[in-house]
């Protein structure tokens, strides 16, 4: 069998050798407490400063607005849930605004906040996946909270028009929280030029271990803790910190932003060779928002007459790595909430794979899937229609 390719990097990436150098002297003998004041915890207290350092200057704000946390979820928690808890205190409405394409670490979020006795606004999106704007400035007349929109879908890949909402947010008053972590490393990212005051990043999605990510906090009052203890990282984020976990994001995050423009380029290129190789070999095909603007690394198909978990576990067999959407819901028997917002009809929604690019992804790779899936297919559609005469 040939070697196995990897194409699922929007759910995770391996670890780059210069972040795995990094982090290593953090799990050996730079082993200290950052909070001790003795030299063993000087020597990691210095390690996490400059971890904070290079993850403010990969992200452009500064580096007192950087949290670190256990990874993308509990960012999103903390900007959603710790947003509505600071309006609380300020005596406003616990109310929050999401896109109905967020990842389920902000759904869930959201729908926490009513649990707690507030309140949400789902906000809807066209056919092609782009929010509706209208809807925007409907839920900031209602002053919420905060108001969260991804910039890049982690299923499709479409993007927002994440400056254009921040204006809007600005103009309002209203805070808004930005999941970035498709974004980071994919497109151009400068705080320094957004109005966004909570941004998500996600270690894992670039080439650091998983367990580590940071929300950009840029003002101490826009959040409240949502999980308590010590008073590390300004009382936002207590708990002694994961030093080697900050000191790999760090590394990450300086590659990513040093490393974009190019990869962005070469992963569209990617991209695009395998919608047209696919387009060719699979004429009934469906491009999921095709029409939209996308990221460059992901690109998301829906196959007729079959399902995700069978041309996955085929793809596998035939040593293709993909997805069939969010990794944060395998398992799950229902198609994606993400293509159903889209107008994506149920039974085609259930054959959506997602293939993801990343830095070790190459036009081999597109050539081997483009070779493959269409065996894949006629394999599941011949299995599909054996269990219906069954």
């Amino acid at each position: 069998m040939p070697n196995p390719i990897y194409l699922d990097h929007a759910a995770t990436t391996p670890i780059l050798p210069e972040v795995r150098e990094a982090m290593l002297p953090y799990l050996g003998d730079l082993f200290g407490n950052p909070s001790s004041s003795h030299a063993f915890g000087r020597a990691a207290r210095a390690g996490l400063d400059q971890a904070r350092m290079e993850v403010a200057e990969a992200v452009g704000c500064e580096p007192r607005e950087v949290i670190f946390t256990s990874g993308g979820t509990e960012a999103d928690n903390l900007a959603v849930v710790g947003a509505t808890l600071a309006a609380a205190q300020r005596g406003d409405p616990r109310l929050v605004a999401v896109s109905c394409l967020e990842h389920k670490a902000v759904l869930a979020a959201a729908h926490a906040v009513r649990a707690m006795g507030g309140d949400e606004i789902i906000l809807p999106v066209d056919g092609a996946g782009v929010l509706d704007l209208d809807a925007v400035d409907a839920a900031l007349r209602r002053k919420p909270a905060v108001l969260s929109v991804m910039w890049v879908n982690n299923e499709t890949g479409v993007l927002q028009p994440i400056p254009d909402v921040a204006a809007r947010c600005q103009v309002a008053g209203v805070v808004m929280h930005c999941d970035g972590v498709q974004a980071f490393g994919k497109l151009p990212v400068d705080l320094r030029t957004l109005p966004i005051p909570l941004f998500t990043i996600s270690g894992h999605k670039l080439g650091a271990p998983k367990g580590i990510g940071a929300l950009i906090v840029r003002g101490r009052a826009l959040v409240e803790a949502i999980i308590h203890g010590g008073g590390q990282q300004f009382g936002i984020r207590p708990g002694t910190e994961n030093v080697a976990g900050a000191v790999a994001l760090g590394r990450a995050a300086k590659l990513a932003r040093a490393g974009q423009a190019v990869e962005a380029k070469r992963m569209q290129v990617l991209r695009d060779a395998l919608e047209e190789r696919l387009r060719a070999v699979l004429p009934d095909i469906h491009i999921v928002a095709e029409h939209s603007p996308r990221a460059p690394h992901v690109l998301a198909v829906c196959v007729p007459g079959t399902d995700s978990e069978a041309l996955l576990m085929h793809l596998d067999m035939a040593g293709i790595a993909a997805s069939g959407g969010s990794a944060c819901s395998t398992g799950a028997v229902e198609p994606s909430h993400v293509l159903l917002a889209l107008g994506v009809p149920r039974e085609l929604a259930l054959g959506l794979l997602r293939f993801s690019f990343g830095h070790d992804s190459t036009m081999s790779d597109v050539d081997r899937v483009a070779e493959v899936l269409p065996k894949v297919v006629a394999r599941v559609r011949r299995l599909h229609g054996e269990l219906q005469r069954a």
